[in-house]
């Protein structure tokens, strides 16, 4: 696959997880292709220990959504853990 789907894709799953995710989000579209590139993987990898997808084959559109709302979970805990600290 090219790299132009692959953000396109990004940005379909990025866009699908702000409006599950409602809230202060940070950063643009570019982030939002980021979130969803990285969720996807993330949603692949999910898959693959449950069985659902073999070694190689790309995450469905569910399980990378899934895994862009995880990535967006483990930020905003990160985030927020280190905001009380200081």
């Amino acid at each position: 696959m090219s790299i132009l789907f692959y953000l396109f894709f990004g940005l379909i799953v990025g866009t699908v997880e702000r409006f599950l995710m409602a809230g202060r989000g940070s950063g643009g579209w570019v982030v939002s292709i980021v979130i969803g590139i990285v969720g996807s993987m993330v949603g692949g990898f999910l898959g693959q220990l449950v069985g659902l997808y073999r070694q190689g084959e790309p995450a469905g559109f569910l399980m990378s959504v899934l895994g862009a709302v995880l990535v967006v979970g483990a930020y905003h805990a990160i985030t927020r853990s280190r905001g009380s600290v200081v």
